[in-house]
């Protein structure tokens, strides 16, 4: 409010569209004076923030900050004085002919400020104020760093020691920029070992044979007209790698060959072999390397999105993807569409003979685990679905070697208050037709959790806030803790989303990269644990 006018902001108005509305006092007491409704396509939000610049009145949220020119008589033209490039704006203090404006979602979040002056043509910028870009930790490379007294290069610790970290900078990484996940790729020919890396913006990918002196070869950017996003996920099937973004418009599934990086040198901008464009965004890319199918799941924002279910992809022809069909598991996920956040597909070798040999799907469907054969991609099967006590949000799974038990993690139980300790699900799948929930495991600290992989008789969690932790599975309904990496020294173990995104345990050499969200990329290694 300023003088005879005050402003009310309605980001929600129109179903999110957002606007304002405006109320006027001419001496006679307040009254109704008007909406102000953006005029171009924004980003949603509108009238988060709210100002009063002389005789007009501005609005802004997700992106574009809207100008309404005015005076006694009411408001006459509009303008947009910052567009959705800049970030719109989220503050703003004025003063006169000169006002400040704060778009803290400039530059990937990062943030910028924008002086705007008044000419005699209206409000123009005159200047703008960048963030720099620092990283949160530096670069450790040129040895090993031993776990000692429970700290390592001042990253909490036990039993495990980092060989190496790049940092988010050293990673091709900038303002505002952020990773997520991570999957290896071991070159068949040379057997060298490299990480494929998820930034918010692209994929950075990383030789580690040498994992005390990683070798940073390069960045592929997300697809042209895409935008930055928190979601990346990479997955690899016959020396290519196959990339997906949620969030990011229409960025469609990346496809680059990875033998290109055999004879990288010097750090390199690369492109991509081949793309597929029946999608829009996906949450996750699943790959089955036995059979040659992916499935992109969590479809969205164009294309077939089969109900977020899986959409089906035949890769054995690696840079000729093509659509084969479609699975939802009705009943499932909170629409009842079948949505899958993540899913895990394997030719099926366990003791339920009825379903040995099949190609198997274990979905975290958002609010079950759901089990099905798409052995037969034009009719796919769903066997069984699976649900627990309390569910938050069932996110994501790994089934053991032996095909016998699937462990899930759900990642909003914590954060609802639902749980005050790590929460993971142990099923018996023994009986794919019936699973059966054998315990709620309970782990050493109240931190989200993410993703899970396992390797023979160990589970690697990656616990955002809590970093990587290790769990012995030999016995697989009493899991045991035997160490862990804190990639996040500055938290307090506490439920929310900062820390580690994700894990790869399976380079023959035992090296385990391990993405930390804000700062960079981890090779660590596990110490050999007699129990």
């Amino acid at each position: 409010m300023e003088g005879s006018r005050a402003v009310v902001g309605m980001p929600q108005l129109g179903g999110g569209i957002g606007g304002a509305v405006v109320y006027s006092n001419n001496g006679g007491g307040w009254g109704f004076s008007g909406v102000l409704l953006p005029f171009v396509v924004s980003n949603g939000g509108s009238g988060s923030f709210t100002a009063i610049a002389g005789d007009d009145v501005w609005l802004a949220g997700a992106g574009t900050l809207f100008s309404y020119e005015g005076g006694a008589t009411g408001f006459t033209s509009a303008s947009v004085l910052l567009g959705g490039q800049t970030g719109g704006a989220t503050s703003a203090a004025v003063d006169g002919n000169l006002a400040v404006v704060g778009s803290g979602n400039a530059d990937s979040g990062a943030g910028r400020v924008f002086v705007l002056e008044m000419g005699d043509e209206g409000w123009d910028v005159a200047a703008e104020f960048e963030t720099a870009f620092v990283d949160l930790y530096p670069s450790v490379t040129g040895g090993q760093v031993e776990c000692a007294e429970g700290v390592a290069e001042g990253f909490d610790c036990s039993e495990i020691d980092m060989l190496s970290f790049v940092s988010l900078g050293d990673l091709g990484g900038g303002k505002g920029i952020r990773m997520n996940d991570v999957w290896g790729w071991t070159d068949p020919e040379t057997g060298r070992e490299y990480a494929l890396a998820g930034r918010t913006d692209g994929t950075s990918f990383v030789d580690v044979t040498d994992a005390e002196n990683p070798m940073y070869l390069g960045n592929l950017q997300m697809t042209e007209g895409a935008n930055a996003a928190s979601w990346r996920d990479v997955k690899v099937f016959d020396n290519h790698a196959y990339i997906v973004a949620d969030g990011s418009g229409q960025h469609g599934m990346q496809v680059f060959d990875l033998t290109r990086l055999r004879d990288v040198t010097e750090p390199q901008e690369f492109d991509t072999d081949a793309f597929y464009g029946e999608i829009g965004s996906a949450h996750n890319i699943v790959i089955n390397e036995s059979t040659g199918f992916a499935y992109a799941v969590g479809v969205n924002s164009g294309g077939e999105t089969c109900g977020g279910g899986l959409h089906m992809i035949d890769i054995n022809s690696p840079k000729e993807p093509t659509f084969v069909g479609c699975f939802g598991h009705e009943g499932t996920g909170r629409s009842g569409t079948g949505y899958s956040h993540d899913a895990q597909c394997i030719i099926y070798a366990g003791p339920d003979t009825e379903h040995g040999g099949q190609e198997i799907c274990f979905g975290g469907n958002e609010t079950a685990v759901s089990i099905s054969d798409v052995t037969d991609k034009e009719n796919p099967i769903a066997l069984s679905s699976a649900e627990y006590p309390n569910a938050g949000y069932t996110h994501q799974g790994w089934i053991t070697d032996d095909h016998e038990y699937f462990y899930v993690n759900d990642e909003l139980d914590e954060v609802s208050g639902g749980q005050s300790l790590t929460r993971t699900m142990i099923f018996d799948v023994r009986d794919l037709d019936d699973p059966v929930l054998v315990r709620e495991f309970l782990g050493e600290t109240a931190a989200s959790d993410h993703n899970l992989y396992i390797q023979g008789n160990y589970m690697y969690q990656s616990n955002y806030s809590a970093g990587l932790r290790i769990l012995d599975i030999s016995d697989p309904g009493n899991p045991v803790e035997v160490g862990y990496f804190d990639v996040n020294p500055s938290g307090d173990n506490e439920a929310g989303f900062n820390g580690t995104w994700s894990n790869y345990p399976y380079f023959e050499s035992g090296t385990i990269i391990v993405t930390g969200i804000e700062s960079g990329l981890f090779m660590l290694k596990k110490r050999q644990i007699d129990l």
